[in-house]
């Protein structure tokens, strides 16, 4: 029985996923080849980490996309001196990669399990850079401001807790809408009280726990 080669799979996914989807950002790319993504999914799917599905995790939740992971790093733009924070930790493998490419990562996840596990993984691969939480961050994380925050689940409509959370210059991703239109939206705080909002893609994510539901109106 042949082996899974790994390797070819992570070169497959950069070349044939990640790249046709505009990410040509090499520190980007370099950080995808380098973290290995099969360490971080259920030990079940091993052999799915490299595809272009959205791995169940548990609890209801999923993995993102390798593309989005992709385009979620060249889009944060980070900077070795950069402290980032992201707000929901999921499998770990986009905090290892934030991590790779930041000084330090806050990260917070409302379930437990995913904290301890991505602990345990962070442990293994020297990630030492990282801190964990678990908590409720869909109304922000404490009273630091961060030069990059990645929420990892979408909402209805952008909190004014993250906005205000970034430092001059700094960048939140955010997903923004409701199945089956969402957008992936890119804002920069340029002021104290001025921001830039950039579009960068469509896409569908599941909604990020305890956020802000749409409102609907009943007649």
């Amino acid at each position: 029985m042949t082996a899974f080669n790994f390797e070819l799979a992570r070169h497959n996914m950069i070349e044939q996923q990640i790249r046709p989807w505009d990410v040509l950002d090499q520190r980007a790319l370099d950080t995808l080849a380098r973290v290995p993504r099969e360490d971080f999914v259920p030990q079940r799917y091993r052999k799915l980490a490299f595809g272009d599905v959205a791995i169940p995790l548990g609890h209801g939740e999923v993995m993102l996309r390798p593309n989005v992971e992709g385009r979620i790093l060249q889009a944060l733009a980070l900077q070795p001196t950069d402290h980032a924070l992201e707000v929901g930790t999921g499998s770990g493998y986009l905090t290892a990669c934030l991590a790779r490419l930041a000084a330090s990562v806050v990260s917070v996840d409302i379930v437990p399990e995913f904290t301890e596990a991505a602990r345990q993984k962070f442990k293994v691969h020297g990630l030492n850079n990282v801190m964990l939480h678990t908590g409720d961050a869909s109304q922000g994380w404490g009273q630091h401001r961060y030069n990059a925050i990645a929420v990892t689940g979408s909402v209805a409509e952008v909190a004014e807790v993250w906005r205000q959370s970034l430092s001059l210059g700094g960048r939140l991703f955010v997903v923004v809408g409701q199945p089956p239109v969402m957008e992936a939206l890119l804002i920069t705080r340029v002021g104290e009280q001025e921001w830039v909002r950039e579009s960068l893609f469509d896409t569908e994510l599941p909604p990020l726990r305890n956020a802000a539901p749409i409102k609907t109106f009943t007649f």
